[in-house]
C-alpha cells in the first residue's frame, strides 16, 4: 500500500514540476495536498527525488513530444555558459545534468569561487541583467546566494559556493553524479536524453 501511495505522489510531483514549474518540494506538497486533502501524509509514504526523477521522465516521455530537442539545445547554451564563466568553475547540475529539462526548468549552474563579487562584476561587464536570490547549499541545506538571469533567451540559475565546496562536490550521492563539469557535460550529449 505504500509504494502505491508513493508512486501516486511522485506522479503527482512529476506533473507539477512538469506542467506547473514547481520545484521537487512544492511539487510534492502539492500532491500530497491533492491525495490526502489537509491531512499530514506518513513520511514513510513520501517519495524521494529519485523517484520523482523517474516519475517525470514517464510523464515527459508520454506528454512532451520536444524534450529531447530542448535537452539537447539547453545543455549546447549550458557549454557556451562554461565557457563564458571558466573563471568561476562551473558544474552542471539539476535539469539539463539530469536530462529532465521541462519547459520551465532552469539551466542551473553551480559556481566555485571564492568571491561572489568576482561573479557579479564579471555578469555587470556583460551586461547580463539578474535577481539575486538564494537556494539550498547542496550539501548543507544552507542559503547560498544565486543569480536568475536570461542567457540567449534560456532562464539561468547561477548558484555561488566557496572554493572549498568543489571538494567532494562530484562524489556520487546513492550511487548517481548530481553534477558535473563541461567535458561530463558534452559526454552526456554524446547518449541520447
Amino acid at each position: 500500500m505504500d509504494s502505491q501511495v508513493r508512486k501516486e505522489l511522485a506522479a503527482g510531483a512529476a506533473r507539477w514540476i512538469a506542467d506547473g514549474g514547481l520545484d521537487y518540494a512544492a511539487a510534492k506538497q502539492r500532491a500530497v495536498r491533492e491525495r490526502f486533502g489537509d491531512t499530514r501524509a506518513p513520511r514513510a509514504m513520501l517519495p524521494d527525488n529519485e523517484e520523482i526523477d523517474e516519475a517525470l521522465r514517464e510523464h515527459l516521455a508520454l506528454f512532451d513530444d520536444g524534450h529531447t530537442e530542448r535537452v539537447e539545445r539547453m545543455r549546447r547554451i549550458a557549454l557556451a555558459l562554461m565557457d563564458e564563466l571558466a573563471d568561476f568553475t562551473p558544474l552542471a547540475t539539476g535539469a539539463v545534468w539530469k536530462g529532465l529539462a521541462t519547459e520551465h526548468a532552469p539551466i542551473h549552474l553551480q559556481l566555485f569561487h571564492d568571491n561572489v563579487k568576482d561573479i557579479l562584476i564579471h555578469l555587470i561587464n556583460r551586461r547580463v541583467g539578474f535577481d539575486a536570490v538564494t537556494v539550498p547549499h547542496f550539501r548543507t541545506g544552507e542559503d547560498v546566494e544565486a543569480f536568475a538571469c536570461l542567457w540567449h533567451d534560456q532562464p539561468v540559475l547561477l548558484s555561488a559556493y566557496g572554493e572549498r565546496d568543489l571538494r567532494g562536490a562530484l562524489k556520487p550521492v546513492n550511487g548517481v553524479t548530481q553534477r558535473g563539469d563541461r567535458r561530463a557535460l558534452a559526454r552526456l550529449m554524446e547518449t541520447p536524453a
